[in-house]
């Protein structure tokens, strides 16, 4: 059992962090709209959740219970939502008594220097700026300090630092989301379905990778919800990022533009219902399709293909096919045999969900392409895959 003292002193340091992040809130909120467009309304909602988080980080004492800390961790943050990832792992980091070394993503510039001036008097943080993200992940590689790595990615990124995985003791990677889906039965609320579908979809652009890509609904209520998306759709507001009333800013990263346009001419069957792309303004896009099946894309942005279904089981067994094994979210009453095969494919299952932003202690990971977990246990390497705690994870056995 950790000493009180010891744990004490990590949680007050956890505080100060929040109350850091605090007083940055306004400029986090600038920095974020200027850097890839993200709405100030939406990075004030991230800000206030990873002070919540770091508030209360006693929670997780008992997941720390004997474990003792690998020494340095360290990760490149993504360039959605950089301050939920530092409160999740960096939060974890303080608490086990880890130091997290971390660089930031080259699109999100003006963020960086904020969070790394917030960092540096922190003892367990440890911000590099200014440096390439392949050399940083070099560094990485030869540095015998570092003893866990979190990278992320396209699959060929994973294939990389697989290939130097005895460089660590433990090395997560979290890979692409594909396309994460919701399956709406056909006993589901329709209400509560068809908003959370279009909440979880365009939430920030579509620009989290655990927002909704495409909806699977039973044709007898497939009409209502349809209709219901489409109403939660239409009281997004797309523009200025600085106005706090807007939802959805310009997609300034090239890289997303260039993914949402390949997934239009991938789905050139199906029928655009709502939405259009100009230039980097994206109004939320939402196809339809009948008989055919949804390619198994890797997607980021504004983006969203409905597809009605008859046999829950066929839909299910489409479902599968995904190389991408990461989020999925039903609605309704499926089997016991159904729930059991989606929690066999996917990292994350989220049972009826009410949410707007994902709850920050939810376990988080996927399966397959979308996420794995090498770790050295004596001489011998597992790996698995699925989600996970952070804070766990850092706790050495």
């Amino acid at each position: 059992m950790i000493q009180n003292k010891e744990y004490q002193t990590r949680l007050e340091e956890a505080r100060r962090l929040a109350a850091a992040l605090a007083r940055q809130k306004s400029n986090l909120q600038e920095a974020a709209a200027h850097d890839a467009g993200f709405p100030v309304k939406i990075t004030s909602i991230e800000v206030d959740l990873s002070i919540q988080h770091l508030q209360t980080m006693e929670e997780e004492l008992p997941w720390v219970e004997n474990g003792k800390p690998y020494g340095t961790v360290a990760t490149i943050f993504p360039y959605d939502a950089p301050v939920v990832v530092l409160a999740r792992l960096g939060g974890a980091a303080i608490l086990t008594g880890n130091r997290l070394r971390f660089s930031l993503s080259s699109q999100t510039p003006r963020t960086a220097e904020i969070l790394g001036e917030i960092c540096r008097p922190f003892k367990s943080l440890e911000p590099v700026v200014g440096l390439n993200n392949r050399e940083f992940g070099r560094r990485c590689v030869e540095d015998r300090d570092i003893r866990v790595l979190f990278i992320s990615g396209a699959s060929a990124v994973g294939e990389v630092y697989r290939r130097r995985h005895e460089a660590f003791d433990k090395l997560f990677f979290a890979g692409p989301g594909g396309m994460p889906a919701a399956v709406v039965f056909e006993d589901a609320d329709v209400k509560k379905a068809g908003s959370f579908i279009a909440r979880r979809a365009f939430i920030n652009g579509g620009q989290y990778c655990t927002t909704l890509k495409k909806a699977y609904i039973h044709h007898s209520i497939y009409p209502a919800v349809r209709e219901q998306i489409l109403d939660g759709v239409k009281g997004l507001k797309v523009g200025d990022p600085l106005d706090p009333e807007t939802d959805i800013g310009p997609i300034r990263v090239e890289r997303t533009l260039s993914i949402l346009h390949n997934a239009l001419d991938k789905c050139a069957d199906a029928r655009l219902i709502s939405g259009a792309i100009d230039g980097d303004v994206v109004y939320p896009l939402v196809l339809e399709k009948d008989n055919t099946s949804i390619p198994d894309l890797e997607l980021f942005g504004p983006f969203l293909i409905l597809k009605p279904f008859d046999d829950p089981a066929q839909a299910t067994a489409e479902l599968i096919q995904t190389r991408y094994g990461f989020l999925l979210a039903f609605f309704g009453s499926p089997p016991d045999v159904t729930k059991a095969i989606f929690e066999t494919h996917f990292g994350m299952v989220h049972d009826n969900p009410d949410f707007a932003f994902t709850p920050l202690r939810l376990p988080f990971g996927g399966k397959n392409a979308s996420g794995w977990i090498m770790e050295r246990q004596g001489d011998q390497w597992i790996e698995r895959d699925g989600a996970f705690l952070y804070t766990r994870e850092l706790a050495r056995p």
